[in-house]
């Protein structure tokens, strides 16, 4: 075989930019998408509640737990006045906020702990390992900001 004869063949480099537009235009196409599904879901929910609504043995149900919810709820409300009911209603309020500010901490910790280090894994006291996770989500820029 001659050396003309051979032919090196190279995989196609996709380069960044490429790649980076390929992948905005997935972005743009599942926004797009997911547009429509919120009218569809909208449209459905829409005539969905129609049905209920014009179902006269749904209408009296509905009624019925709607009056039964309100009672419930100033029953509650009459017990959270009690001093142990309370002082029990305050301590978990506490908690439930202590958390979501703890939790918002560790967020912040475990981003700087990975960018530091690199480990996306972390082995808590309790022996259990756990892996650094990220949830991202596209939210419509403010137009209060000049945008």
């Amino acid at each position: 075989m001659d050396e003309d004869d051979q032919t090196i063949v190279k995989p196609k480099q996709v380069d960044s930019a490429e790649l980076v537009l390929n992948m905005e235009g997935m972005i743009k196409n599942l926004i797009s998408t997911l547009d429509v599904q919120k009218e569809q879901v909208t449209k459905f929910q829409e005539a969905l509640n129609d049905i209920f609504e014009n179902d006269e043995t749904y209408t009296t149900h509905a009624k019925a737990a709607k009056e039964a919810a309100r009672v419930k709820s100033n029953t509650k409300q009459q017990i959270l006045k009690q001093p142990q009911a309370a002082d029990l209603n305050e301590k978990v309020k506490t908690l439930k906020s202590e958390m979501s500010e703890n939790q918002a901490s560790l967020s912040d910790y475990l981003r700087e702990f990975q960018k530091m280090s690199g480990i996306s894994e972390i082995e808590g006291e309790d022996g259990e390992l756990r892996e650094i996770v990220y949830t991202a989500k596209l939210i419509r820029k403010s137009s209060k900001y000049g945008n």
